[in-house]
């Protein structure tokens, strides 16, 4: 499955910005998706997951309640809204594939990344 992450930008804080991952090849809803984040200097690190169906989510404190996972497996299509967004949230964001949701969320267990998109908030 190829994957392309899109509709990063700039953001004042306080601001909002929505992500999409659109998967190619293979039909999304096949995969537990997960997004990640890497700051410069920083390793990569887990943000939010959703199981293939759409009914089990988890969030890094840090972003829940500000963040939401949701799919739409019509459209192959994963997106991650970001509300009330805080300069801390500056990184790379990347959207990644697993056939199976749930135990570890480390990166090292997943086979299919996308490109990354820049998401950077100012203060």
């Amino acid at each position: 499955v190829q994957l392309v992450e899109s509709g990063g930008g700039l953001v004042q804080a306080g601001g909002s910005l929505r992500l999409s991952c659109a998967a190619s090849g293979r039909t999304v809803g096949s995969y537990a998706i997960t997004w990640f984040r890497q700051a410069p200097g920083k390793e990569r690190e887990f943000v939010a997951t959703i199981s293939e169906s759409g009914f089990s989510t988890d969030y890094v404190p840090s972003a829940r309640g500000r963040f939401t996972i949701s799919r739409d497996n019509a459209k192959n299509t994963v997106y991650l809204q970001m509300n009330s967004l805080k300069p801390e949230d500056t990184a790379v964001y990347y959207c990644a594939a697993r056939g199976t949701y749930g135990g570890s969320w480390s990166p090292k267990l997943y086979d299919y990344w996308g490109q990354g998109t820049q998401v950077t908030v100012s203060s």
